[in-house]
């Protein structure tokens, strides 16, 4: 549906801009477009790969074990269904931990890996478990304490003071992983109950 829209938004202008005779517009238009996306592209494989070797440090380190140790209990509570040593906690423990550090990017290997375990448990495959709920919620609006990406692409673009948005990204995130987790336990008490 999204891709129809897109469609149509971009066949409209460029039948107005026939209309109105300024065809030369949309040439314009599509190179400069290319030339921010290749240069904004350009700026995020540095920026990722940056954080993804900070990640890296992170986890040598042994701070990805520390943030591990300190989730456990936390996650312990939200995935009682899963065994503390099966694969899917550690997956999902590193998704965390990625998505804290804003890194979204890696973040989504290791959810799609927690996934796939946490299917393995799964006693009717062709539903998603009480796990897999919650999981995608808190992945979906997990707590962002330094958020990374963005940072970088305001600096790429100019910002003056990029880390200005730490605090608010924190307090959004934090208000927003709370309602993933309370909405999760309204729901799954709600339908429990049916």
């Amino acid at each position: 549906m999204v891709n129809w829209f897109w469609f149509l938004l971009v066949v409209s202008g460029i039948l107005v801009a026939m209309v109105q005779g300024k065809t030369g517009v949309i040439t314009t238009a599509i190179l400069d477009g290319a030339k921010v996306a290749v240069e904004t592209s350009l700026g995020l494989i540095a920026i990722i790969t940056f954080w993804l070797g900070v990640m890296r440090v992170a986890e040598a380190a042994g701070i990805v074990a520390f943030l591990a140790r300190l989730l456990k209990p936390f996650l312990r509570f939200l995935f009682p269904s899963i065994p503390p040593q099966h694969p899917a906690m550690g997956a999902i423990i590193l998704n965390l931990s990625a998505n804290l550090l804003g890194l979204g990017n890696a973040a989504t290997p290791a959810g799609l890996l927690a996934m796939r375990e946490m299917q393995k448990l799964n006693p009717r495959p062709e539903e998603a478990t009480p796990a897999m709920c919650t999981f995608l919620a808190l992945n979906t609006a997990c707590v962002t304490l330094i958020p990374t990406t963005i940072i970088g692409v305001r600096a790429l673009y100019g910002s003056q003071e990029p880390a200005a948005i730490i605090g608010t990204t924190v307090l959004a995130t934090a208000c927003g992983t709370i309602v993933a987790v309370v909405t999760d336990a309204l729901f799954r008490r709600f339908y429990r109950q049916r």
